[in-house]
């Protein structure tokens, strides 16, 4: 029994100890964090007058007005004055006719409405939006420096993608291929530019420059991340602001090149496709980019993915995922990116002057080759082609695609020319990807 009860204190003087141990060192982490926590005030009391004065200093309109000495770029580069204030000015009043463009003319609204709303946050003073802190430089890191959202977009096109009108008419082809001719006649003009001292730009930055004649964003995005990663936010502008300008710079070219007669061309389906032809188009596509082209296989390869998931007709819940949410949710993020290169001291600079000027060059050569190269195919014995589809050979899809059945319906209202161009209009996709590869293997 004895030997009991000393079993029983001494437990109860060991808990007894415990605890203390343990209320004691509750106590010293509570002062330890009290301790912490306290910081010395360094806010000194200010008159309402002078509180006034230090509030208006801080406006937007003293930053455009008196713009301020230390302020610096995006990039954490000094700025001159007038990017600080006459210069913002400038891309706000670009950024509304963005607006006006997108939502009274109805030019591609999705591109350009959130393009245009990226270059109004970037040209805000002091607030650094366009910063790597700010969310439109986390945006542009996130998806535009790594490939990552041009890679979904191929992904999300892909998905939408009949290759149906390019399988009954294997010819039209001839002009998605036609079309790239303005990326490589770029790329030779833009390299006599530097030799004639011109310009000042490298070779590998020429290729990436020549390749918005295309009108292909992800792939001028890609390219431009791979051989020129300095001009990545001047050449997805250029290569964006002209897929949305398709309506305006394509029609003038098309009619210039063509007779009444020829726009009023009326063409036929050639044939059914069968659903074994349009599951094994993409395998093939990706097989022969592998074997020969494989720097091309990254866009190739999740083009042909997203068609792959709509033909093979058994995974709905990806294909309407890829069709639909994944694509507008990547446009939105990727249209505020380019937007943020809109900034006025990043967009109004001799660089980015001539890259545009380069850049609607190629766009005109490449859609004039596509016209030209469908007159030419007429001189043979067969099947007519509309010319104006041939203009369809650039790779903005569909963009393209309903400008040549918008023009060709404007002289015949029975002329129905979208899935005739939508033949040329995949070639494009695919013909740039395959230009942006033969680029990069040459000069990376």
């Amino acid at each position: 029994m004895k030997n009991i009860v000393i079993k029983i204190f001494a437990s109860m003087m060991l808990f007894a100890f415990a605890f203390s141990a343990n209320a004691m060192a509750s106590e010293h982490a509570s002062s330890t964090t009290e301790v912490s926590a306290h910081k010395e005030e360094t806010y000194k009391a200010q008159p309402m007058s002078t509180m006034i004065v230090n509030f208006l200093k801080s406006t937007g309109i003293v930053a455009l007005v008196n713009p301020r000495k230390d302020e610096m770029s995006s990039t954490g580069k000094p700025m001159s004055d007038f990017h600080k204030g006459l210069g913002r000015v400038i891309m706000i009043l670009v950024t509304f006719l963005l607006f006006w463009l997108a939502i009274a003319k109805g030019f591609e609204p999705l591109l350009l409405l959130p393009i245009a709303f990226g270059g109004l946050l970037a040209n805000i003073p002091i607030a650094g939006i366009g910063g790597p802190h700010g969310f439109l430089g986390v945006i542009y890191q996130a998806g535009l420096s790594n490939e990552l959202f041009p890679i979904i977009i191929f992904m999300g096109v892909g998905a939408m993608t009949d290759f149906g009108p390019l399988l009954s008419n294997p010819k039209t082809a001839l002009l998605g291929g036609a079309a790239q001719f303005g990326i490589f006649g770029t790329l030779v003009g833009a390299v006599a530019l530097s030799q004639a001292g011109l310009v000042d730009f490298t070779l590998q930055q020429a290729s990436a420059i020549s390749i918005i004649g295309g009108a292909d964003g992800p792939t001028s995005i890609f390219i431009a991340t791979k051989l020129a990663p300095e001009l990545l936010g001047a050449i997805a502008v250029a290569s964006y602001s002209y897929m949305a300008m398709v309506p305006i710079i394509q029609p003038p070219i098309m009619k210039a090149l063509t007779t009444d007669a020829e726009r009023k061309i009326k063409m036929t389906t050639l044939r059914h496709v069968s659903r074994l032809e349009k599951l094994i188009f993409p395998i093939l596509v990706l097989v022969l980019a592998i074997l020969v082209l494989p720097e091309s296989t990254p866009l190739i390869g999740a083009f042909m993915f997203g068609n792959f998931l709509k033909e093979s007709g058994v995974v709905e819940r990806l294909n309407d995922t890829l069709q639909n949410a994944l694509i507008n949710i990547t446009t939105i993020f990727l249209g505020l990116g380019v937007g943020s290169k809109l900034a006025a001291d990043q967009f109004l600079v001799p660089e980015t002057m001539f890259i545009m000027v380069l850049g609607i060059i190629a766009f005109s050569v490449g859609t004039a080759s596509g016209v030209l190269m469908a007159k030419v195919m007429n001189l043979f014995p067969g099947h007519k082609v509309n010319p104006l589809i041939g203009s369809a050979g650039v790779s903005a899809v569909p963009m393209a695609a309903r400008v040549s059945n918008k023009v060709g319906m404007e002289y015949d209202r029975t002329n129905m020319l979208l899935m005739h161009a939508m033949g040329p209009n995949v070639a494009g996709v695919i013909g740039s990807a395959v230009a942006a590869g033969v680029l990069i293997s040459m000069f990376q």
